[in-house]
Protein backbone atom coordinates (compact mmCIF):
# COMPACT_ATOMS: atom_id res chain seq x y z
CA UNK A 1 0.00 0.00 0.00
CA UNK A 2 1.96 3.56 -1.14
CA UNK A 3 2.12 5.46 1.69
CA UNK A 4 0.19 9.43 0.46
CA UNK A 5 2.31 11.56 3.23
CA UNK A 6 5.13 12.85 2.20
CA UNK A 7 6.62 12.61 5.42
CA UNK A 8 6.49 9.51 5.30
CA UNK A 9 8.28 8.47 2.15
CA UNK A 10 10.70 6.67 1.61
CA UNK A 11 14.25 8.57 1.37
CA UNK A 12 16.06 9.09 -1.90
CA UNK A 13 18.72 7.56 -0.43
CA UNK A 14 19.41 4.35 0.94
CA UNK A 15 22.27 2.47 2.45
CA UNK A 16 23.10 5.53 4.62
CA UNK A 17 25.16 3.56 7.21
CA UNK A 18 27.51 2.99 4.04
CA UNK A 19 28.27 5.92 2.86
CA UNK A 20 31.16 8.22 4.26
CA UNK A 21 31.44 10.81 6.53
CA UNK A 22 31.79 13.45 4.09
CA UNK A 23 28.94 12.06 1.73
CA UNK A 24 26.32 12.03 4.70
CA UNK A 25 26.93 15.61 5.36
CA UNK A 26 26.78 16.68 1.20
CA UNK A 27 23.75 14.88 1.24
CA UNK A 28 22.28 16.04 4.09
CA UNK A 29 23.08 19.83 3.07
CA UNK A 30 21.57 19.04 -0.87
CA UNK A 31 18.25 18.74 1.01
CA UNK A 32 18.46 21.41 3.44
CA UNK A 33 19.10 23.43 0.09
CA UNK A 34 15.07 23.07 -0.99
CA UNK A 35 13.53 24.11 2.13
CA UNK A 36 13.99 27.72 1.22
CA UNK A 37 12.59 27.51 -1.99
CA UNK A 38 9.25 25.97 -0.64
CA UNK A 39 9.36 28.81 2.27
CA UNK A 40 9.49 31.02 -0.69
CA UNK A 41 6.43 29.58 -2.58
CA UNK A 42 4.30 30.37 0.65
CA UNK A 43 5.02 33.62 1.25
CA UNK A 44 1.77 35.34 0.27
CA UNK A 45 0.09 32.90 2.39
CA UNK A 46 2.37 33.47 5.55
CA UNK A 47 1.98 37.37 5.18
CA UNK A 48 -1.93 37.64 4.95
CA UNK A 49 -1.53 35.17 8.28
CA UNK A 50 1.00 37.67 9.61
CA UNK A 51 -1.09 40.34 9.12
CA UNK A 52 -4.05 39.09 10.56
CA UNK A 53 -2.12 38.19 13.99
CA UNK A 54 -0.83 42.29 14.03
CA UNK A 55 -4.62 43.35 14.04
CA UNK A 56 -5.21 40.93 16.60
CA UNK A 57 -2.34 41.98 19.00
CA UNK A 58 -3.44 45.47 18.68
CA UNK A 59 -6.29 44.92 20.16
CA UNK A 60 -4.96 43.18 23.04
CA UNK A 61 -5.48 39.55 21.22
CA UNK A 62 -2.63 36.85 22.04
CA UNK A 63 -0.36 34.60 19.44
CA UNK A 64 -0.63 30.55 20.76
CA UNK A 65 1.47 27.82 18.87
CA UNK A 66 0.27 24.23 19.82
CA UNK A 67 2.29 21.30 18.43
CA UNK A 68 3.66 17.68 19.48
CA UNK A 69 7.21 15.84 19.77
CA UNK A 70 9.97 18.68 17.72
CA UNK A 71 7.10 20.63 16.58
CA UNK A 72 5.80 21.75 20.17
CA UNK A 73 9.12 22.39 20.69
CA UNK A 74 9.66 24.44 17.70
CA UNK A 75 6.97 26.50 18.82
CA UNK A 76 8.11 26.93 22.62
CA UNK A 77 11.21 27.98 21.40
CA UNK A 78 9.86 30.53 18.81
CA UNK A 79 7.44 32.13 21.83
CA UNK A 80 10.43 32.00 24.26
CA UNK A 81 12.37 34.21 22.66
CA UNK A 82 10.24 36.94 21.48
CA UNK A 83 10.17 38.98 25.36
CA UNK A 84 14.07 39.07 25.55
CA UNK A 85 14.32 39.59 21.78
CA UNK A 86 11.47 42.03 21.89
CA UNK A 87 10.95 43.16 25.44
CA UNK A 88 7.04 42.38 25.21
CA UNK A 89 5.32 40.32 28.14
CA UNK A 90 5.94 36.68 28.47
CA UNK A 91 2.27 36.30 27.87
CA UNK A 92 1.83 37.86 24.37
CA UNK A 93 3.10 34.52 22.28
CA UNK A 94 2.34 31.32 24.62
CA UNK A 95 4.04 27.94 22.98
CA UNK A 96 2.18 24.80 24.47
CA UNK A 97 3.52 21.40 24.10
CA UNK A 98 1.68 17.78 24.20
CA UNK A 99 2.45 16.28 27.62
CA UNK A 100 3.54 19.64 29.32
CA UNK A 101 6.95 21.50 29.47
CA UNK A 102 8.81 18.41 30.59
CA UNK A 103 7.86 16.94 26.91
CA UNK A 104 10.30 19.42 25.60
CA UNK A 105 13.00 17.06 26.92
CA UNK A 106 11.77 13.66 27.33
CA UNK A 107 9.16 12.09 25.06
CA UNK A 108 5.71 11.79 27.41
CA UNK A 109 3.65 8.99 26.35
CA UNK A 110 0.22 9.31 24.31
CA UNK A 111 0.29 12.91 25.10
CA UNK A 112 -0.20 13.83 20.98
CA UNK A 113 -2.90 11.61 20.62
CA UNK A 114 -5.09 13.24 23.26
CA UNK A 115 -7.63 14.72 21.31
CA UNK A 116 -9.33 17.08 23.99
CA UNK A 117 -5.56 18.33 25.54
CA UNK A 118 -5.02 21.16 24.14
CA UNK A 119 -8.19 22.93 24.39
CA UNK A 120 -7.57 21.97 27.93
CA UNK A 121 -4.10 23.47 27.99
CA UNK A 122 -5.43 26.63 25.85
CA UNK A 123 -8.08 26.85 28.63
CA UNK A 124 -5.54 27.59 31.48
CA UNK A 125 -4.36 30.66 29.82
CA UNK A 126 -8.21 32.28 28.91
CA UNK A 127 -7.68 31.81 25.59
CA UNK A 128 -10.46 33.87 23.65
CA UNK A 129 -11.39 35.28 19.80
CA UNK A 130 -9.26 37.90 20.61
CA UNK A 131 -6.37 36.02 20.17
CA UNK A 132 -4.77 33.64 17.27
CA UNK A 133 -4.09 29.90 17.60
CA UNK A 134 -1.40 28.39 15.09
CA UNK A 135 -1.49 24.46 14.95
CA UNK A 136 2.28 23.02 14.39
CA UNK A 137 2.52 19.34 12.70
CA UNK A 138 4.55 18.17 10.11
CA UNK A 139 2.62 14.93 9.57
CA UNK A 140 -0.75 17.16 9.71
CA UNK A 141 -2.41 14.51 11.48
CA UNK A 142 -1.89 14.94 15.01
CA UNK A 143 -4.52 14.58 17.23
CA UNK A 144 -3.36 16.81 20.33
CA UNK A 145 -3.48 20.16 17.48
CA UNK A 146 -6.25 19.00 15.23
CA UNK A 147 -8.34 18.80 18.46
CA UNK A 148 -7.22 22.18 19.71
CA UNK A 149 -8.08 24.03 16.26
CA UNK A 150 -11.01 22.55 16.07
CA UNK A 151 -12.39 23.19 19.11
CA UNK A 152 -11.10 27.33 18.88
CA UNK A 153 -12.66 27.24 15.84
CA UNK A 154 -15.91 26.22 17.12
CA UNK A 155 -15.55 29.34 19.90
CA UNK A 156 -14.54 31.80 16.83
CA UNK A 157 -10.66 32.41 17.43
CA UNK A 158 -8.85 32.50 14.30
CA UNK A 159 -6.73 29.30 13.38
CA UNK A 160 -3.97 28.89 11.13
CA UNK A 161 -1.73 25.68 10.76
CA UNK A 162 2.43 25.04 9.67
CA UNK A 163 2.59 21.22 8.24
CA UNK A 164 5.04 19.81 5.75
CA UNK A 165 1.56 17.65 4.00
CA UNK A 166 -0.80 18.97 1.40
CA UNK A 167 -4.39 18.42 1.84
CA UNK A 168 -3.81 16.92 5.47
CA UNK A 169 -6.28 16.40 7.71
CA UNK A 170 -5.18 19.65 10.31
CA UNK A 171 -4.90 22.07 6.83
CA UNK A 172 -9.12 20.96 6.64
CA UNK A 173 -9.62 22.56 9.86
CA UNK A 174 -7.79 25.44 9.85
CA UNK A 175 -8.32 29.38 8.59
CA UNK A 176 -5.17 29.46 7.09
CA UNK A 177 -3.13 26.29 6.15
CA UNK A 178 0.80 26.84 5.52
CA UNK A 179 1.85 23.82 3.91
CA UNK A 180 5.76 23.42 3.24
CA UNK A 181 6.08 20.18 1.71
CA UNK A 182 9.82 19.74 1.35
CA UNK A 183 9.13 16.09 0.36
CA UNK A 184 10.94 13.06 1.52
CA UNK A 185 13.41 12.96 4.94
CA UNK A 186 16.92 11.86 4.36
CA UNK A 187 16.72 9.55 6.97
CA UNK A 188 12.62 8.24 6.34
CA UNK A 189 10.66 9.90 8.57
CA UNK A 190 13.02 12.00 10.91
CA UNK A 191 10.40 15.15 10.59
CA UNK A 192 13.42 16.49 12.90
CA UNK A 193 15.13 17.21 9.66
CA UNK A 194 14.20 19.07 6.70
CA UNK A 195 10.34 19.59 8.15
CA UNK A 196 11.61 20.79 11.36
CA UNK A 197 14.08 23.53 9.36
CA UNK A 198 10.79 24.35 6.96
CA UNK A 199 8.82 25.03 10.38
CA UNK A 200 11.45 26.91 12.33
CA UNK A 201 12.08 29.17 9.17
CA UNK A 202 8.23 29.70 9.17
CA UNK A 203 7.60 30.61 12.72
CA UNK A 204 11.14 32.72 12.35
CA UNK A 205 9.19 34.99 9.78
CA UNK A 206 5.67 34.79 11.40
CA UNK A 207 7.11 36.12 14.96
CA UNK A 208 9.50 38.50 13.96
CA UNK A 209 7.67 40.42 11.16
CA UNK A 210 4.83 40.51 13.60
CA UNK A 211 7.05 42.18 16.40
CA UNK A 212 8.38 44.70 13.60
CA UNK A 213 4.73 45.67 12.49
CA UNK A 214 3.80 46.19 16.34
CA UNK A 215 7.14 48.60 16.29
CA UNK A 216 9.58 46.78 18.30
CA UNK A 217 12.05 46.88 16.26
CA UNK A 218 13.74 50.65 15.03
CA UNK A 219 15.64 50.76 11.75
CA UNK A 220 17.09 47.40 12.23
CA UNK A 221 17.72 47.27 15.57
CA UNK A 222 16.31 45.00 18.66
CA UNK A 223 15.93 48.49 20.87
CA UNK A 224 13.02 46.99 22.72
CA UNK A 225 15.53 43.95 23.97
CA UNK A 226 15.85 42.79 27.83
CA UNK A 227 19.04 43.72 28.90
CA UNK A 228 20.21 40.36 30.07
CA UNK A 229 23.48 39.50 30.34
CA UNK A 230 27.02 41.35 29.36
CA UNK A 231 26.86 40.83 25.45
CA UNK A 232 23.20 42.71 25.35
CA UNK A 233 24.39 45.47 27.25
CA UNK A 234 27.29 46.04 24.91
CA UNK A 235 24.84 45.50 22.67
CA UNK A 236 22.40 48.34 23.54
CA UNK A 237 25.14 50.64 24.45
CA UNK A 238 26.84 50.51 21.35
CA UNK A 239 22.69 51.39 19.88
CA UNK A 240 22.72 54.31 21.77
CA UNK A 241 26.15 55.85 20.58
CA UNK A 242 25.26 54.85 16.73
CA UNK A 243 21.78 56.71 17.32
CA UNK A 244 22.85 59.66 19.47
CA UNK A 245 26.79 59.55 18.01
CA UNK A 246 27.63 60.29 22.19
CA UNK A 247 30.89 59.12 23.99
CA UNK A 248 30.86 55.47 25.59
CA UNK A 249 30.73 56.48 29.13
CA UNK A 250 27.70 59.14 28.33
CA UNK A 251 25.66 56.37 26.89
CA UNK A 252 26.52 53.74 29.41
CA UNK A 253 24.82 55.95 32.07
CA UNK A 254 21.97 56.50 30.13
CA UNK A 255 21.23 52.79 29.60
CA UNK A 256 21.74 52.59 33.53
CA UNK A 257 19.24 55.33 33.92
CA UNK A 258 16.62 53.92 31.87
CA UNK A 259 17.51 50.06 31.51
CA UNK A 260 16.28 50.26 27.73
CA UNK A 261 17.70 51.49 24.46
CA UNK A 262 14.34 52.80 23.06
CA UNK A 263 13.74 54.85 26.38
CA UNK A 264 17.11 56.19 26.87
CA UNK A 265 17.20 57.50 23.33
CA UNK A 266 13.60 58.75 23.58
CA UNK A 267 14.79 60.46 26.71
CA UNK A 268 17.81 62.41 25.37
CA UNK A 269 16.39 63.06 22.20
CA UNK A 270 13.69 64.92 24.63
CA UNK A 271 15.78 66.89 26.67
Amino acid sequence: MKNKSTTEQASYYDDLEQMSTIDLLKNINKEDKTVAEVIEESIPKIKILIDTIVVKMKTGGRLFYIGAGTSGRLGVLDASECPPTYGVPDNLVIGLIAGGDGALRKAVENAEDDTNLAWSDLKEYNITDKDVLIGIAASGTTPYVIGGVKKASKNNIITACITCNSQSPLSFEVDHPIELVVGPEFVTGSTRMKAGTAQKLALNMISTAVMIKLGKVKGNKMVNMQLSNKKLVNRGVKMIIDELGLDELTAINLLKKHQNVREAITAYKNI
